[in-house]
Parts: structure tokens; C-alpha cells; sequence
């Protein structure tokens, strides 16, 4: 079948939104569909049109269903969904209301969608291929690693302040991968790494390289406001790379209520404390290891490709699926 695509990230985009259009178009042509990627809707032909973001292809989206009004229309829903645009904008709401079916990346997700739309709610967690040669740590340091792009709702600059407060005998360094969206998050960026040996950033890598520094590194640290169920944390388990997070819901989607990782959210000391846990107390690193290495079967490239053609088989019980 066509299906066509719509993400609000152009071409060449390294945004998550963008990353997750190629991974779906990808895996969607391995069942043998044929997959159009586009910024808009302007009438082309397809069976099914699967949009990411409510709020930013609403546009779209009601041009498709003015056009096609009973054709199966699939909407994933992003952090910025979930956790702004859809209680507060007309048009992200009713997005909502004419798609058939609903995507999110974590399961807490449907907990912010009115009771009504909840049955049409599927989740798929992002997959990652597994690093072929991952790196190996540093012996001599106690890297860990922040991977995101720099802008507010990341607070990315968390990491480093946190490391400020560690004791003169850690060996701990944080290793922050991303490209600053602003250029006031890079010249924060460079302050930070200029006054904070302990701290050092990066800037934009190509992924695969990206996920070669994740993987030489103790531990990811996520210091989110909001996520719809970051693609980082996906990616810091197939790597064999412990988390800690933000107790925020879209990482307690992924990791668990009970997981021992959790700092609220924006708390320097608290985010110092685990790190200096981490680094100090082996029995802790190892628990936050072995549960990060038990999730590992949700984010395996098999089970999205599942979750896909479970979806499809849904919207066109009478169509034949290629596996």
C-alpha cells in the first residue's frame, strides 16, 4: 500500500521528529508498503496518512480528512503533544478527534488524552539497531553522557551544574552531544565548558557516531521537562548504558515507577547526589544497570516492526500483509 508520511522536520533535519519519519519510513518499506515522506498534504494519493506532531500538521491533517473522510489517518503523538499543545490548542485537539488512531511512544501517554479517545491509543516503542563495535569506557574517567539537542525543555545544562558539586576525587565528565537550536544555548554551551573542567561539549554528531560516545560512557543522564518517550533512553539500553532521569512521565513509561534513576526535575543537588552514587556505590550502578538491561526487549528493531503491522492489520483487516 501508499503511505505517505507528514513530519513538521525538513529534510536533513537531525531533529527527533525527523529521526523517527526516516526509522518508520524505513521499516514500513521492509513490509513492503511504499512510504512518501513530506512536510504537508496537498492531495497526493495514498491508502493511509500517518502524521507526527498535533499541533504542527494540523494543517495537513484536516486537508486530508476534508479530502479522504473515512480513510484511515494515524497521528503520533509527541512530547510536546502530550504534555502542552494537546490541553491548551484548538487545532492539536482536533487533530486528536479526526484521526482513526492514536501513536504514542510510552504507555503513560494516554493518561493525558480525554477518557473518549483512549481506545484508539496504540503504543510502539522506538527501536534501535544495535552498535556493531560499541566503544569501550575510559578506564582512567567516569564519563557520562547528555545527548539532545540544547533548548529549554531540555534543561541541558543541568548535567554540568550538577557536576560542580561533586567532591574533588570524582573522576566523573560529562560528555553532552547536540547541536544548540539557539544561540543563546550556545553560548551557554561554551560558558559552561569554558569555566567547568568537568564538562565538555560536543555539538552535533552524526548518529552513528553520536551512539559510539553513548555507548564509551557510565551512564545517560535525561534532565528533561517533558518527553514523549525519548528515543535516547531507547538508545542508552541497546547500548548497554544505564539512565538516570528526570521523574518525569515520559521517562517512567519507558523505565518504570519503582526505577531507582529518578531526580526531580531542575534539582542540581539531587541530580550530584545520584551521580556521586553512581560513581561511588557499585551495588547501585550495577541495580541501575540490570533493570536497564531487562528493558531491552521493548526497544529491539522486531517488536516495532510488529507494532506496525499489528497496526496496519487493524486499519485493513481485508489487506494481505507482507512480512
Amino acid at each position: 500500500m501508499k503511505i505517505f508520511l507528514i513530519t513538521p522536520a525538513p529534510a536533513g533535519s537531525r531533529k527527533g521528529n525527523r529521526v523517527t519519519a526516516l526509522r518508520w519510513a524505513h521499516l514500513l518499506r521492509s513490509l513492503g508498503h511504499r512510504v512518501a515522506i513530506e512536510g504537508d498534504y496537498r492531495g497526493q494519493r495514498c491508502d493511509v496518512l500517518v502524521a507526527l506532531h498535533a499541533a504542527k500538521s494540523h494543517e495537513a491533517i484536516l486537508r486530508y480528512r476534508e479530502r479522504h473522510p473515512d480513510a484511515p489517518l494515524v497521528l503520533a503523538l509527541t512530547g510536546t503533544d502530550l504534555y502542552g499543545d494537546i490541553h491548551t490548542d484548538p487545532q492539536a485537539q482536533q487533530s486528536l478527534e479526526l484521526a482513526t488512531r492514536l501513536i504514542v511512544l510510552q504507555p503513560l501517554g494516554a493518561e493525558e488524552l480525554p477518557a473518549h479517545l483512549r481506545d484508539r491509543v496504540r503504543v510502539i516503542y522506538q527501536s534501535v539497531e544495535p552498535l556493531r563495535s560499541p566503544a569501550s569506557p575510559r578506564k582512567d574517567l567516569f564519563e557520562v553522557c547528555v545527548m539532545g539537542h540544547l533548548r529549554p525543555v531540555k534543561d541541558p545544562i543541568r548535567t554540568a551544574l550538577a557536576a560542580r558539586l561533586l567532591p574533588p576525587a570524582s573522576r566523573l565528565r560529562v560528555v553532552h552531544v547536540g547541536g544548540a537550536l539557539s544561540d543563546d544555548m550556545a553560548e551557554a554551551a561554551r560558558t559552561e565548558a569554558a569555566v567547568n573542567p568537568r564538562y565538555r561539549w560536543l555539538g552535533e554528531l552524526p548518529r552513528r557516531k553520536a551512539l559510539r560516545v553513548l555507548s564509551r560512557c557510565r551512564l545517560l543522564v535525561l534532565t528533561s521537562r517533558s518527553e514523549g518517550g525519548a528515543n535516547v533512553i531507547s538508545e542508552a539500553v541497546t547500548v548497554g548504558v544505564p539512565v538516570l532521569s528526570s521523574h518525569i512521565a515520559g521517562s517512567v513509561g519507558l523505565l518504570g515507577e519503582d526505577y531507582p534513576g529518578y531526580f526531580p526535575y531542575g534539582d542540581t543537588a539531587a541530580l550530584a547526589a545520584l551521580l556521586t552514587r553512581a560513581e561511588s556505590d557499585a551495588s547501585f550502578y550495577e541495580e541501575l544497570r540490570r533493570r536497564c538491561e531487562a528493558l531491552r526487549p521493548l526497544f529491539e528493531p522486531a517488536r516495532e516492526r510488529q507494532s506496525w503491522q499489528a497496526l496496519l492489520a487493524e486499519l485493513f483487516p481485508t489487506k494481505p500483509l507482507q512480512i
